[in-house]
């Protein structure tokens, strides 16, 4: 895995915070974990299992990559371990996706200048040679 580069340009290392938070919001099954969990403010695996097309097991692991990358917190409750959102690192990765978005915005709206001129070029060199 090539390191990639985060909102300062900076290089990232693979295994950093950074790279954990993007590994962990990737897969559309971890999102799911996370919107239910921003629905009930703290379950179980098994309560998240309930609701989801996938086994009280995967959910775990989903649950895991999320605590990794700090998404969410493990609480023991008696014989029970309730997860919860951790409200700063969720706040942390939706400003670095909206920073992501604008990154991207500016590439395409780049590419399409860069398209519009050449198309601009083309015609207008098909119009010289036909004269």
């Amino acid at each position: 895995m090539s390191p990639a580069s985060n909102d300062a340009g900076r290089r990232v290392l693979p295994g950093s915070e950074d790279e954990q938070l993007w590994e962990a919001i990737a897969d559309p099954s971890r999102r799911k974990v996370l919107d239910l969990l921003l629905a009930h403010g703290q379950a179980t695996p098994t309560m998240l299992a309930a609701k989801l097309p996938f086994s009280r097991q995967a959910v775990t692991k989903h649950l895991a990559v999320l605590a990794r990358a700090g998404l969410v917190e493990a609480r023991r409750q008696g014989r029970e371990t309730r997860y919860v959102i951790r409200p700063a690192r969720v706040d942390e990765a939706a400003r670095a996706m909206a920073s992501a978005a604008a990154r991207w915005d500016r590439r395409l709206d780049a590419i399409k200048r860069l398209a519009e001129v050449h198309i601009r070029t083309r015609s207008s060199s098909s119009r010289d040679s036909s004269d």
